[in-house]
């Protein structure tokens, strides 16, 4: 059970997905796929590290929120999934941000969209999800520290607070960037809101999306 059999104890750091079709579709915008994919509902397909996964999710909520339809095509993890939107054999594909950022870069592939509510440092050229007129399309992979739901108080709140000094460690902050994960910054009764409706979200769009 979900809700009842885990504590959220301390949100850790959030990554965007980042919208990416091959070079050769010859997408310049996002509005350039949704119309493709209007053009002729449910010919194209889109790629996802497997069924479920935030690839997955991410794509299902742009699909509803953009009023288009297309093939899931799971594959084992993103290598898979990256070379066949290379090849143009996938229409196009989500994936967390920085196993992409050197692709897009070396003109591999093509960045249309971010799916976060605001711009990524790394691809500042790069609009949102939201500003493509699709507010409710964010689907961001974020991370925390779970414990079980009897853990006591004074352990849940010292996980929470070593969790919190390791999250200000310069090293720590370094890496996390490199990874293109951004602070989450929150208490622990935050974090479990925000968990929760989460999860509400998700149970939302995997109906809305036929998962």
């Amino acid at each position: 059970d979900t809700f009842n059999d885990f504590i959220a104890v301390a949100a850790v750091g959030i990554q965007p997905s980042v919208l990416v079709v091959g070079p050769s579709k010859g997408y310049k915008t996002a509005a350039d796929l949704i119309a493709a994919a209007k053009s002729k509902p449910g010919a194209m397909n889109f790629a996802s590290a497997g069924i479920g996964a935030a690839s997955h999710l991410a794509a299902e909520k742009f699909n509803v929120a953009a009023g288009i339809k297309a093939q899931h095509v799971p594959f084992k993890g993103p290598v898979e999934a990256l070379t066949e939107v290379m090849a143009g054999r996938i229409d196009y594909y989500f994936l967390p941000l920085a196993p992409a950022i050197a692709l897009i870069k070396d003109g591999k592939v093509t960045a249309l969209a971010v799916s976060s509510d605001k711009r990524a440092p790394s691809l500042p050229d790069v609009p949102t999800t939201a500003e493509i007129g699709l507010p409710k399309a964010a689907y961001a992979f974020w991370n925390g520290v779970f414990v079980p739901a009897k853990t006591p108080p004074d352990i849940v709140k010292k996980l929470y607070d070593e969790t919190q000094k390791a999250i200000a460690d310069p090293g720590v902050k370094e890496r996390l960037a490199k990874l293109a994960i951004e602070p989450l910054p929150m208490s622990q009764p935050e974090f479990e809101k925000y968990f929760k409706a989460d999860v509400m979200d998700t149970d939302a769009l995997a109906k809305a999306a036929g998962i």
